[in-house]
């Protein structure tokens, strides 16, 4: 298996680019066009679980409707052949001195690439 295929790794980075900014601007289209629209497809966040698109949407349509200001650091993008990658990263919220922790699977589908599971979680002070 080739890993980080340089034009594989690019539309990886690209789209998870794309992700961060929907996520920090709040463009909820986006983020959901972005994740697999699957009852398989999972995100467990600092404090929900959520299995399944439709629970995704609920709590992406609940949040206030305001961007998430926050850097990111160490940000590690793998990808394994041609359509399999993962995305690690550290942040920092701004006004907040926890570091928070997210990973997400990406699968290119033929629509092209989706997160199929995704984890975020906030290290203790």
């Amino acid at each position: 298996m080739d890993i980080n295929i340089p034009e594989v790794h690019a539309e990886l980075v690209a789209v998870f680019t794309r992700y961060e900014d929907a996520l920090v601007h709040n463009r909820i289209d986006v983020l959901d066009e972005l994740f697999w629209p699957s009852p398989h497809t999972v995100r467990y966040g600092v404090a929900e679980n959520l299995v399944g698109i439709e629970a995704i949407r609920a709590f992406r349509a609940a949040r206030p409707a305001v961007g998430l200001a926050r850097t990111l650091a160490n940000t590690v993008i793998t990808t394994y052949g041609r359509d399999c990658g993962t995305a690690m990263t550290e942040f920092h919220r701004k006004g907040s001195i926890r570091t928070g922790r997210q990973s997400q699977t990406w699968v290119r589908l033929p629509e092209g690439w989706r997160v199929v599971a995704a984890h975020v979680s906030l290290m203790a002070d």
